[in-house]
């Protein structure tokens, strides 16, 4: 294996190791997951350069702050969320949601992007793992537009990363695309200051009662703090 190869390999059983639920899902399709992440990976350092999809070029940044990143809560996602229709908002490079697309082969996901180069990028990623597995990706497809423009009430659930602290206006934005009963899935760091955050979007939404529930998921391979940041809508 590569260097890239080894440290999915490394990142991936840790999951397993930790999480039952993610064995079930990634341990039958193993060798077809890293296959496929690694090929993902290779077209983000390809197109980086040029496209600044990601803040790294290094192989090893990529796979931990990235990839695995983005696996990290597969589990808590598997066992809270309804993962039939998901979107990913501000996809850009693709993170969180070809990553989860990979590992979850029963469900959809639309990527949201409104840069063109980067939508661009993610139609042409797409189609090159469909070389590598005609099958695996079919169900995902990209939508280049802004969130607000986005055909709504379509999403059990609503995921992103890299966001802005939430304040009411892109809570209303989010909240549009979910069904009811649909869930915002925020990856997140730190928690006194994601306690922040939602403590400062309640102050501002005094008149509407925000169920949300933070629940650590730590990356394998790095030693911060990462939260999953689960917003209800309801």
């Amino acid at each position: 294996m590569n260097q890239v190869k080894d440290l999915l390999a490394e990142g991936l059983l840790s999951l397993c190791q930790k999480d039952p639920a993610v064995e079930n899902i990634i341990a039958p399709r193993r060798e077809e997951i890293i296959a496929l992440l690694d090929g993902y990976l290779a077209e983000i350092m390809t197109h980086n350069p040029v496209l600044s999809l990601v803040g790294t070029n290094d192989p090893r940044e990529l796979v931990i702050r990235h990839a695995l990143d983005s696996l990290a809560p597969l589990g808590i996602l598997s066992r809270k969320c309804n993962l039939s229709r998901v979107a990913d908002v501000g996809s850009g490079a693709g993170l969180p949601g070809i990553p989860l697309a990979i590992t979850l082969p029963d469900s959809e996901f639309t990527l949201i992007e409104r840069k063109g180069r980067r939508s661009g990028f993610l139609r042409n990623t797409l189609a090159a793992l469909a070389v590598k597995n005609c099958n695996s990706l079919s169900r995902v497809s990209v939508e280049e537009q802004e969130m607000e423009k986005v055909k709504p009430r379509r999403f059990t659930m609503v995921t992103f990363r890299a966001f802005k602290p939430l304040d009411p206006k892109i809570l209303k934005k989010l909240f549009r695309l979910c069904v009811d009963g649909g869930v915002l899935a925020a990856y997140k760091g730190r928690q006194s200051k994601v306690e922040m955050e939602m403590a400062e979007l309640e102050r501002q939404m005094p008149d509407q009662t925000i169920q949300w529930e933070l629940i650590p998921c730590p990356v394998p391979i790095l030693d911060e703090e990462r939260h999953l940041l689960l917003i209800n809508n309801s």
